[in-house]
């Protein structure tokens, strides 16, 4: 009997599905919803938005942080398939320059699922006249981008699954 082997191409087509838990818990929503044309239009990339119910963003699943922004509202996370999560506290955020935002990770970290990565203030978002929704965006750099699946409602933080990708 002879066993079928696999081409190249044949092995790089294989799937694999990533399951992302919530990295805050509050009310998991369309990113149509997000007040920003660039997450809401989908332009970097497919993803879900939550409105927190407290300030706290922890690592949605074992992996390395690719990135913090400066001002500490934003960070790319990487699981070890090499997908990489953006994790965006509110909208225009960027402009309170790290004011109200405590980071508990660098870039290069690797982390837990559920370890607390940012501490953020809600009332003083919402007092500087900002949307607190959080997008959560799968980024990708390739041509045909991962298949993702978005589950609405109310989440918990490291509990509750928000996004299932299909990534290659």
């Amino acid at each position: 009997m002879f066993s079928r082997w696999k081409s190249k191409k044949e092995e790089q087509r294989t799937v694999q599905f990533i399951e992302i838990n919530a990295p805050l818990s509050g009310q998991a929503v369309d990113l149509s919803q997000v007040p920003d044309d660039t997450f809401a239009g989908g332009h970097m990339g497919s993803g879900i938005a939550i409105e927190p119910a407290e300030g706290k963003l922890y690592a949605p699943f074992d992996g390395k942080i690719a990135h913090i922004v400066k001002s500490g509202h934003a960070l790319i996370i990487e699981h070890a398939s090499g997908l990489q999560l953006l994790l965006h506290i509110g909208i225009d955020t960027v402009s309170l320059k790290g004011s109200g935002f405590q980071s508990h990770a660098a870039t290069g970290d690797h982390v837990k699922a559920g370890q607390l990565l940012i501490e953020f203030d809600l009332e003083a978002i919402r007092a500087a006249g900002l949307a607190t929704i959080s997008p959560v965006i799968v980024t990708s750099m390739e041509e045909t981008p991962p298949a993702v699946e978005c589950l609405h409602g109310q989440v918990t933080a490291g509990k509750d699954l928000i996004l299932k990708v299909a990534a290659q």
